[in-house]
Formats: C-alpha cells, sequence, structure tokens
C-alpha cells in the first residue's frame, strides 16, 4: 500500500531519452536528455530541460537552436554515453563512433542512425530549479521511414525503442513486448 514519506521522491522512468545535438562556433556537441517532450502539434514545438552546469548548456544559449535525435536500443550504450562525458573534454561523437550529418534548417548534428530527428529553433527558455527548459520550434523533421508502419506506428519488426529505467539501465520496447490496443466505447 501507498504511504507517505518524509524524502524526496524522483520516478519519472521508465522513459525515452533524447539526444540533444548543437552547433556552434565552438563546434558540435551531444548530450542524453531524460526530461523533454512535444509541447504542441500545431504549430510543432519541442522541449528539453538542460542542466546550467553543463557544455551543451552554453552552446545552446549562445547558438539558439538544435536538435533533437531518437536513436534504437542497439545504441544504448552511446546514449549512455552521451550523458556521462562532458563535450567540453571528449568529442563524444568520435568517441563513440556516430556519425552524422549537418541539418538543413539550423546545421545541428542529425545522426546517422537516428529514427527520428526534429530540428529547433529557440523561441523560449525558462528557469525551474537546477535545469532551464529550452523550448524550440520544430523547423524540420527527419525520419527512418521503412522503421516505421503505413499508420505512423513503430515497426518493431525493424525496430527496438530502448526506455531509461534509471541508475544507468536500460531495457527495450521491440517485437517481444506485448502491445494491446484499447478502444473505448461510448457510455450511455
Amino acid at each position: 500500500m501507498i504511504e507517505a514519506i518524509n524524502k524526496q521522491v524522483m520516478h519519472s522512468y521508465p522513459g525515452m531519452v533524447a539526444l540533444v545535438t548543437v552547433s556552434h562556433e565552438e563546434g558540435e556537441n551531444i548530450m542524453s536528455a531524460g526530461w523533454h517532450s512535444y509541447i504542441s502539434y500545431e504549430p510543432p514545438i519541442y522541449g528539453v530541460a538542460i542542466g546550467r552546469e553543463r557544455h551543451t548548456y552554453q552552446l545552446l544559449k549562445k547558438s539558439g537552436k538544435f536538435a533533437i535525435n531518437f536513436l534504437p536500443y542497439e545504441n544504448a550504450n552511446f546514449i549512455q554515453q552521451s550523458g556521462v562525458y562532458s563535450g567540453s573534454e571528449v568529442d563524444k561523437f568520435q568517441q563513440g563512433e556516430m556519425g552524422f550529418e549537418k541539418g538543413l534548417a539550423t546545421n545541428s548534428p542529425i545522426l546517422h542512425d537516428a529514427y527520428i530527428a526534429y530540428e529547433c529553433e529557440v523561441i523560449d527558455r525558462n528557469t525551474y530549479g537546477d535545469h532551464d527548459w529550452f523550448v524550440g520550434n520544430i523547423v524540420q523533421f527527419y525520419r527512418d521511414s521503412e522503421k516505421f508502419l503505413e499508420n505512423g506506428l513503430p515497426n518493431f519488426e525493424k525496430l527496438s525503442i530502448p526506455l531509461y529505467l534509471g541508475r544507468s539501465t536500460y531495457t527495450c520496447v521491440d517485437k517481444h513486448s506485448k502491445f494491446d490496443t484499447h478502444h473505448i466505447t461510448e457510455i450511455k
């Protein structure tokens, strides 16, 4: 049974981890972000929380542009490394052997292995506790179409999606996962 406790509990996982990429005069960088969200469908707007001590924070603040990339489960080790190491000390792309192309709209890195990516231009930034929430208009979309079905859902015969559980631990949603569709009928 659930009960009141006298300490802080943070529970927002399992969840997808986004890879935030940014390009500025100082170079390219990438970081893992567990706190991110689609905010608006029309117009398309995305947000991500970034700690002010992060190297990505400074680059993003200067450039005003970023990309959100989602990688398959096979890249979970790279996702984890991107959140542990600092781009001010190491080239995470080179270290993780992750290729990319410069985005069409923002010049932000779009990862070769991504199955979905969004390029964003910052429209707002607010401070909440120890993180800033960067909000961006999505100005360019990317999708690996072979990883999706005609109805827009992932094709789990060709894609395994990583879910972060916490404490450097990942699991995946893949063709072996259980899926149920719930059709709600009108209450009379």
